[in-house]
């Protein structure tokens, strides 16, 4: 087990503050504990009245809960920030360049640096998008880069998700929650905003419009698979926020030749389709033929270039956690420039060596399952039982594959309010980035998600995780 001194955010040692939560200690200091409970309370209330909820699914108990939030800002200085924005854009243009060459040329795999069998044989590999030109050449117009920090300059990227990243409308309302409580620290500290996401993703989005659009101007509509999915509020708050239409597949129909939605004067053309259902669903034709979440023909619309669909199909390819460990190489290629971010050390289970040193060493790793997300399908090799140990070697044995393994990292933390006041406890963050044909914007900050049990490395809600404001410092 890694047993370095986790790197506190905040402290330097007991009352030694570092510069950029300097402002907001004296101010701490000088506050009332009781007050800030309350406060505290009354998120929680605000929460639960707009109904911030997350689903956990394969649970026996209700599935619907309120998502925890910290009153404690994560404050990230100006030059921390530049550097990351820095490393975040170039990671998001190389993985956009490496989606292009893989549904075209495939020089990559031609070059060897990256071995063909992990793209041929990758289930999140889509046949269906080799030759297809998305409108600019945007395959992921929406991305989250999930980050964790070890020391004062030490960030690494985590993983990278660019198929359906979901998380800013808890970003958003964290930062609104925060305003409304707690004005007086936004008049001290130069807090970059974060509330022109909805507006810059409009932007983005009519930017990535098809150029054989039949509108005066690009008609954008949000995909939801319906109230039951776990991200439902999100989908509803984005399009309520940027003014455009939330749809089921239901409300769309081909009209020669274009996707058209339902409205109270007919159907109308829609240029750019955010959808928030997965490529397995998303058109019954050519994916799974059972879908009732999709547009049967969406997909010869879109050949056809008669509608840009945010994020392009295929994209997942990219969220994959074994072709994560060839990020390096990726940047490299496309950018001819070394990583600014780096990955964290990954072992590819399907690899023998690779294998027998995880089985060796299984105590000490993190597991996670090369398709995985949300915390499930993980060990951490430090927390678990035998059982549970032996049970995961189990899984690894008969499908390696399936899985690749990284060290313990000491995640640094920052401070939560306890009942009996300020208490360190374990964090990441994921950025959300929008790619565009001609620009890439990186909004200031993020959601950061905190891992509210004492010594927990596990930040997902449905694991038990909370999220806090983001506090990105103006220079």
């Amino acid at each position: 087990m890694n047993t370095k001194p986790c790197f506190d955010e905040m402290l330097t040692a007991p009352d030694q503050v570092r510069d950029p939560y300097s402002v907001y200690y004296d101010w701490f200091s000088r506050d009332d504990v009781k007050r800030l409970r309350k406060k505290s309370q009354d998120a929680e209330a605000f929460f639960r009245r707009i109904g911030i909820t997350f689903n956990v699914y394969g649970q026996d108990e209700a599935d619907e809960r309120l998502i925890p939030f910290d009153i404690v800002p994560r404050i990230i200085s100006a030059k921390e920030w530049s550097r990351l924005e820095r490393g975040i854009e170039q990671r998001v243009r190389a993985i956009n360049a490496f989606l292009h060459d893989i549904y075209h040329r495939q020089e990559i795999l031609r070059a060897g640096r990256i071995p063909r069998e992990l793209i041929s044989g990758n289930e999140a590999f889509t046949p269906e998008m080799i030759g297809v030109n998305p409108a600019g050449g945007v395959y992921t117009h929406i991305a989250g880069v999930d980050l964790v920090r070890t020391g004062e300059d030490d960030f690494y990227v985590l993983e990278d998700n660019v198929r359906t990243p979901s998380g800013v409308s808890y970003m958003l309302e964290n930062r609104e929650t925060m305003l409304q409580m707690f004005p007086e620290l936004f008049a001290q500290m130069k807090v970059r905003p974060v509330s022109a996401y909805p507006q810059l993703l409009r932007r983005s989005l009519s930017a990535s419009a098809p150029v054989n659009s039949r509108n005066a101007s690009p008609v954008v509509a949000v995909l939801t698979p319906g109230i039951h999915n776990s991200a439902y509020f999100e989908h509803a708050f984005l399009a309520d926020q940027m003014g455009a239409e939330l749809v089921e597949s239901h409300d769309l129909r081909i009209e020669d030749g274009y996707v058209a939605m339902r409205t109270t004067q007919g159907y109308r053309a829609i240029d750019v389709l955010y959808r928030r259902v997965d490529d397995a669903y998303l058109d019954p034709l050519t994916f799974n033929p059972e879908s009732l979440l999709g547009v049967p023909g969406i997909m010869d619309v879109y050949r056809a270039g008669n509608i840009t669909i945010a994020n392009a199909p295929g994209t997942g390819i990219a969220d994959d956690k074994a072709l994560y460990s060839y990020m390096p190489d990726i940047i490299e290629f496309y950018t001819g420039e070394r990583a600014i971010l780096k990955n964290v050390p990954t072992w590819r289970c399907s690899e023998p060596d690779a294998l027998k040193y995880v089985l060796d060493h299984l105590c000490e790793l993190v597991v996670k399952e090369v398709h995985g997300s949300g915390g499930y399908g993980m060990l951490v090799g430090p927390a678990a039982s035998k059982k549970e140990l032996a049970a995961f070697e189990a899984k690894l044995r008969a499908k390696p594959a399936n899985y690749i393994a990284q060290p313990t990292l000491s995640l640094s933390t920052v401070p939560i309010l306890t009942k009996a006041g300020l208490a360190p406890r374990h964090v990441d963050l994921r950025p959300f980035v929008l790619v565009s044909p001609d620009r890439v914007d990186i909004t200031p900050g993020g959601l950061t998600r905190v891992a509210l049990k004492k010594g927990s490395l596990v930040v997902n809600s449905s694991q038990g995780g909370g999220t806090k404001d983001t506090w990105v410092l103006g220079d």
